[in-house]
């Protein structure tokens, strides 16, 4: 396996969703480099294009529509948008009936305005560059690499694949959500490869929301509307609890 030139110490790799929710923020915090796993196969109707936010209502979708008709096997790097649908008007125009109330509604709005109205027929463009300005936001300096630059053969699947990844990287320590446990194991594996297995523990407090109790795991713009720059204090700032 060939060596890409990048020495990521600690590497995670996900595939790029639409403004995800806080967990997916902090594990790029806590990469040294951060792999958009962007040429495995799109799944329809998923977080690659869709996601939560809360509302007077409850919560409710935000969608980006792709094309899918024919394209059942597309990867996710090959996923267009379908602008035959006028859905920067709904996703816009849905967040501001949600959030233009909320205290910090005016500092973040113009960023996903922006990154909705410039952005071209690519949803992993999208999903990438929209991820990359919160993050900036949020002080986050991890180094972003999209899977389909890397040259690492697409014939490799789960557990191989990532651990292909690592080994070009060359990471010291491997940083998953906790679903991954499914087909990474207990990470054997990567132990044998000199990779440390880490798994993440979700368990995030409650912060201040708009319209009624509080609702876990809504995109990060709940959190930045809401909270503005104390958001880190609700993902990795927060005090130790007793």
């Amino acid at each position: 396996m060939k060596n890409v030139g990048h020495k990521a110490g600690t590497l995670a790799i996900i595939q790029p969703s639409f403004v995800p929710w806080r967990g997916y923020f902090d594990i790029i915090r806590r990469s040294d480099v951060f792999v958009f796993y962007d040429d495995v196969q799109y799944e329809k109707n998923s977080w690659r294009n869709r996601n939560k936010i809360k509302t007077a209502a409850g919560w409710q979708w935000i969608t980006v529509p792709v094309l899918t008709k024919g394209r059942l096997t597309q990867a996710i790097c090959e996923a267009r948008i379908n602008d035959a649908e006028p859905w920067r008007k709904k996703v816009l125009g849905s967040i501001s009936q949600a959030y233009s109330k909320a205290p910090f509604f005016e500092d973040y709005f113009p960023l996903v305005a922006r990154s909705v109205a410039d952005c071209g027929e690519s949803l992993s463009d999208l999903c990438i560059g929209l991820t990359q300005e919160v993050c900036a936001r949020l002080g986050i300096r991890t180094t972003f690499l999209r899977s389909s630059s890397l040259g690492i053969g697409t014939e490799l699947r789960g557990a191989d694949r990532v651990l292909a990844m690592c080994t070009a990287l060359g990471a010291a320590r491997y940083v998953s959500g906790p679903r991954a446990r499914n087909y990474l194991g207990e990470g054997t594996d990567f132990e044998a490869a000199g990779v440390a297995l880490e798994y993440m523990t979700y368990d995030y407090p409650e912060y201040p929301q708009l319209h009624g109790p509080f609702l876990p795991d809504m995109s990060i713009l709940d959190l930045l509307f809401n909270c503005g720059d104390q958001a880190p204090r609700y993902i990795w700032d927060r005090p130790e609890r007793p």
